[in-house]
């Protein structure tokens, strides 16, 4: 296909960085922008970011935080909700939630050898078909082999530091203050709504291109 393909970290409800960053990659009609989940909550502009995305973006995929909003408004159980996600609840109109509703796990680069997720893959199986709970939420690999948040076993080793590819991945959900480069993957997700940046990793050299967050929105 023509063009570049330009995978976009979590962006987190900060609009105003996401247009920044659009305009620092100038993408034109050929090019696909992906943008790797979780563009809602904790930030101050969920809609503005799905008005953004319905826009500019050739995809986007789900990410945990769009998942629990889904869960949610299937269910109506509060439980899991998040006291940011109240607000992003107050935001969304029929049109996010129909955009929510169509996002897709994972997106495949065939032609570059790569897949795009939000969180990752359990790297002893298969990556096509493992479900959103996992590629949605994984961070490390607890004890019992299966997905964990890197808060709750800080020592557990990160799901990329096992996978070796094929394919290539390039993920997000895991912040940090730089890109993670390791042998099969690649993660964007430089926490810009603590203060980091927003990322953008371009196909088909790989390129990042990151602008700074506007402010802190919420404490690392």
């Amino acid at each position: 296909m023509k063009g570049r393909v330009i995978a976009i970290g979590d962006v987190h409800g900060c609009a105003q960085e996401l247009e920044d960053l659009l305009n620092a990659v100038a993408p034109t009609r050929h090019d696909r922008v992906i943008l790797l989940g979780d563009l809602v909550n904790r930030g101050p502009e969920s809609a503005r970011v799905l008005e953004l995305a319905r826009q500019h973006a050739h995809r986007s995929l789900l990410g945990n935080h769009e998942l629990r909003l889904l869960n949610y408004r299937r269910t109506g159980d509060p439980t899991h909700l998040k006291k940011s996600d109240y607000e992003t609840l107050r935001q969304l109109g029929p049109k996010d939630w129909a955009y929510l509703a169509a996002m897709p796990l994972t997106h495949e680069l065939g032609e570059f050898g790569a897949v795009l997720v939000h969180g990752g893959f359990l790297p002893d199986r298969p990556w096509r078909g493992q479900p959103a709970r996992v590629v949605t939420r994984i961070q490390v690999i607890g004890p019992d082999g299966e997905p964990q948040k890197r808060a709750r076993f800080p020592e557990a080793p990160h799901w990329s530091e096992r996978w070796n590819g094929a394919p290539f991945v390039v993920y997000g959900h895991t912040p940090g203050p730089e890109p993670v480069r390791r042998k099969g993957s690649l993660g964007i997700d430089t926490a810009c709504v603590n203060g980091g940046a927003l990322t953008a990793c371009i196909f088909p050299g790989r390129e990042l291109v990151q602008v700074p967050a506007r402010a802190r929105y919420v404490p690392a």
